[in-house]
């Protein structure tokens, strides 16, 4: 037993993401002014903050490297990733144009990645010859664990040309040409989420997503075939396909031999119910960019009809089909007919946030006010939280809450008002909704709410309103015209709205820009409801709603996807649930979903669309919201209308709730207590047992202050 620790020597202890381990500040010190003198080549006196950063990067990975080092011993290079560019909107969001110190170049294990030429068949079997080649660079970064000593490491890859600059063409003027090979091969790893409305954009993606595929299928092979992996324990990936593993003559023992392994090794796990979310690729550009793996794809096509009866269909590859007939276990949603076939095959799993991120760090206030009443075991066991039911009428408990949430307003308010240029209220309720834009998440929903409750401040200005700052945030796709039109109807509300003088800060609407997880870190805190309004049936399941939960907004939402679940937790009591279930939806779609009788009946309804026909969110250019209108009267496959009546309902209980802030912070708790279920350590660890045969570790180090 060593002795106890003096408080001097306790402030003097530096814990990393909970690594145990005592440095000394002094040493520390030293090495930070080493890596801004020497590794930056930077003075004190001409350091720029970003400068002070990297080298304090460069210092915290110095003290990861030890664990990091050892670690690679058993796992090294595991769960390997992509590393693609970043452009969602209309400008480039440039990730690396200050590079990353937290990443390690490995050029080392550059792996070749070949694409196009042709199929030949010799005695020795089927041969892919005359291929462009693609070099995949890989760069991996620390992940440290929780209190395990435990440094993992994600890989990812970026292209490279295997000639990057032509001299002779750059010799003689074609300066475009010298370097063309680089910019076509740079630009796999380029963009993330590239346009694919045309050919060269599907091409890309394609392109994008086999890369991934074949440079990370390689380097779990090399690393099998190494003494470093046991040959019998299963290696978990996040590719779609695997048709790459069979060789090259189909019907050899060898191959029948792969294929088994294929089987065996592989599991597959699905998060959407949308058909259009599922990939379909033409079988004709697969057979230009990929012809062997055509060939295989049919192979593995007339397996499966042999064994069922049924096919992969003809004239598109369907990505997510494939793996149906090659996995050995099935997570998700979807897929009945499959499920038929092989039911023992198919399971589910709840999703799950890590509350390490997602309390702890983005919310340590809330995260010290849990701690005091139950101590800090929550962290790594996210079912403790239950104790907190306990505290639900502890008027202390209850005001602590409060005070945390209200602090975290506040800091997101300066935030909007410095980066937004946005006065908001802070004692307004701050209602969200962030993800991503999509007709299916009913952002337009929320819009017709906003401009509803507009309409009844205009008509009633002296009347009471709860204030309310409604914040929308996300991306859309770079080809999804309709999500387009979304982020220009919100901010052409808000261009209105805000700017009205009877209005005032009773009503605010934001569009959150370039929303991002560390954006999501500090409005996920400040929140106080979740706006979770998918039609029911649509959503798979979903994460946000669950770190809204955990961070202590209350949620309004429909029945679908993981709200079921939650409300299933904390109770239906709540939450604030409105509209249509499941059963509801397939009643109306049998029956006929009609826009029109719902816009003749409802007059705030029918007031909302005229505005939006009209013009009067967008005078210079009265037309310009014709397409949401018409898809909302004609083609509306999410039927907002249908939900639109009980969706007011349901918020004039959100603002009579709010205006009793103890009962509102009762709920709140309520909340907080029975998140438990959503942490990503049970899912993880369901995975693990069910999927994979591992029994997971919940041994855990003691923090570096507490005496080992």
């Amino acid at each position: 037993m060593s002795r106890p620790l003096s408080d001097q020597e306790k402030r003097k202890q530096i814990s990393v993401r909970g690594l145990a381990g005592v440095e000394n500040v002094t040493e520390l010190k030293k090495s930070f002014n080493r890596h801004l003198h020497f590794t930056l080549v930077k003075d004190r006196n001409v350091a720029t903050p970003r400068d002070y950063y990297f080298a304090l990067a460069h210092t915290v990975r110095d003290h990861l490297v030890g664990r990091w080092i050892r670690t690679q011993q058993h796992y090294y290079e595991k769960d390997p990733k992509v590393l693609l560019g970043a452009s969602w909107m209309e400008e480039a969001d440039d990730w690396l144009r200050y590079g990353n110190p937290w990443e390690k170049a490995r050029p080392e294990f550059t792996l070749p990645v070949h694409f196009y030429g042709r199929v030949e068949h010799t005695s020795q079997g089927a041969k892919w010859v005359d291929t462009q080649v693609v070099l995949a660079m890989p760069y991996d970064t620390p992940v440290p664990g929780y209190r395990n000593n435990i440094v993992n490491t994600m890989r990812l890859w970026s292209a490279k040309a295997p000639n990057d600059f032509n001299l002779k063409d750059f010799n003689v003027g074609g300066y475009i040409q010298a370097v063309l090979d680089r910019n076509l091969a740079e630009n796999i790893s380029r963009v993330l989420y590239p346009n694919d409305n045309f050919f060269e954009g599907k091409e890309l993606r394609l392109k994008q997503e086999y890369f991934v595929v074949a440079a990370t299928l390689q380097d779990i092979i090399r690393r099998f075939k190494s003494s470093k992996f046991g040959c019998r324990d299963p290696v978990r990936t996040s590719f779609d396909a695997f048709p790459d593993k069979v060789p090259g003559v189909p019907d050899s023992p060898s191959a029948h031999q792969a294929w088994d392994v294929t089987v065996r090794t592989c599991a597959y796990t699905n998060h959407t119910v949308l058909p259009e979310a599922l990939e379909r690729w033409p079988v004709h550009l697969i057979e230009t960019l990929l012809p062997r793996h055509l060939q295989i794809i049919y192979e593995i096509n007339q397996r499966f009809l042999n064994v069922s009866g049924g096919g992969l269909g003809w004239g598109r590859c369907c990505a997510r089909l494939l793996p149906q007939a090659s996995r050995h276990r099935r997570e998700g949603c979807g897929f009945k007919e499959f499920y038929e076939l092989e039911p023992h095959k198919f399971q589910n799993k709840t999703n799950g946030i890590t509350p390490r991120r997602w309390l702890v760090l983005c919310n340590p206030g809330l995260a010290e006010v849990i701690a005091e009443r139950i101590g800090e075991d929550y962290i790594s066991d996210l079912d403790q939280l239950r104790k907190l039911l306990s505290f639900v009428d502890d008027e202390a408990f209850i005001r602590d809450v409060a005070k945390v949430k209200q602090e975290n307003k506040l800091k997101f308010a300066a935030y909007l008002e410095r980066e937004y240029k946005v006065h908001i209220n802070p004692n307004s309720l701050f209602d969200i909704q962030v993800k991503r834009i999509h007709e299916y998440k009913r952002q337009l929903l929320n819009c017709l709410h906003v401009i509803t409750l507009y309409n009844r401040i205009k008509q009633e200005p002296n009347r009471f309103f709860v204030p309310r700052t409604v914040m929308i945030g996300g991306k859309a796709a770079p080809g999804y015209h309709m999500a387009k039109m979304i982020i220009r109807l919100i901010t052409a509300i808000g261009d209105v709205v805000n700017h009205d003088p009877v209005v005032g800060d009773r009503l605010r609407v934001i569009f959150l820009e370039n929303y991002r997880v560390s954006l999501a870190e500090k409005v996920i805190p400040a929140a106080d409801l979740s706006e979770q309004i998918s039609t029911a049936g649509t959503e798979a399941s979903g994460t946000g709603n669950m770190k809204f939960m955990l961070n202590g907004a209350l949620t309004i939402g429909t029945m679908d996807g993981a709200n079921v679940e939650m409300a299933e937790e904390a109770g239906e009591e709540n939450f604030f649930i409105f509209g249509m279930r499941v059963e509801d939806v397939e009643k109306l779609d049998q029956r006929g979903y009609n826009a029109q009788e719902y816009y003749d009946r409802i007059p705030e309804l029918r007031q909302v669309i005229e505005q939006l026909s009209s013009g009067f969110f967008s005078p210079k250019q009265p037309d310009l919201f014709k397409d949401i209108v018409n898809m909302l009267m004609h083609h509306d496959r999410f039927k907002v209308f249908a939900d639109y009546e009980d969706y007011i309902k349901c918020q004039e209980k959100v603002s009579a709730l709010y205006k009793n802030p103890r009962e509102w912070t009762r709920m709140v708790i309520r909340n907080i207590a029975t998140s438990g279920k959503f942490s990503s350590d049970r899912t993880i660890a369901q995975y693990a047992r069910e999927i994979w045969g591992i029994e997971p570790s919940r041994k855990r180090l003691p923090a570096p202050d507490e005496n080992i």
